[in-house]
């Protein structure tokens, strides 16, 4: 492939993905990624600011989206109610992923940097989340807590979808009721 070939983006995630797997993410560098991706490094960091951001670039999006999600939850939803729209708005995201999804999971689970790279974007995402919920007039420790409890109903349904297959969008309902029902016993 040709460095003017559209999707460089996506050539670059494949690559750094691919090599991951297959060489381990320390034993990887931003030129084998570029190289396998038949770019240049110079157009990898048009891209990338470093080579974990291959596997982070859309943390961001799902941030947004989420939080769009609670901030368009109908009028007079409870707290819960509007993380429960930001946890669907997300399975839609994830419908077609769940293969991609898989692998990463694996090259994050291998490495321990990546993994706390993961727990800071969960903890920007409680950020982002209880943000929104204030906006809606939600009171503290509420937000918050709610904000928690939405992470933690995203990281755990997002693991069993990973281990089950199946559908995201039936996964993240089954366990806010399971929250719900720990909360209650």
């Amino acid at each position: 492939m040709g460095r003017w070939e559209p999707n460089a983006g996506q050539r670059l995630q494949a690559a750094g993905l691919e090599l991951f797997e297959e060489r381990g993410y320390e034993q990887t560098t931003v030129a084998d990624i570029a190289a396998a991706a038949g770019l240049t490094e110079r157009t990898f960091f048009r891209y990338f600011a470093d080579k974990r951001e291959v596997l982070f670039s859309g943390s961001s999006e799902l941030r947004e989206r989420m939080v769009a999600a609670v901030r368009e939850a109908p009028e007079g939803s409870t707290p819960l109610e509007a993380v429960a729209a930001a946890l669907d708005a997300t399975a839609k995201v994830f419908a077609e992923r769940h293969v991609h999804a898989r692998r990463r999971q694996q090259v994050l689970a291998a490495n321990p940097v990546l993994a706390e790279r993961e727990a800071a974007k969960m903890s920007l995402m409680v950020g982002d989340l209880s943000a929104a919920l204030r906006e809606r007039g939600v009171v503290e420790p509420t937000a918050t807590l709610t904000a928690e409890i939405g992470v933690l109903a995203f990281r755990t349904g997002f693991a069993q979808w990973l281990e089950e297959g199946g559908s995201l969008a039936e996964v993240f309902p089954r366990v806010l009721a399971q929250l719900r029902a720990a909360a209650t016993a």
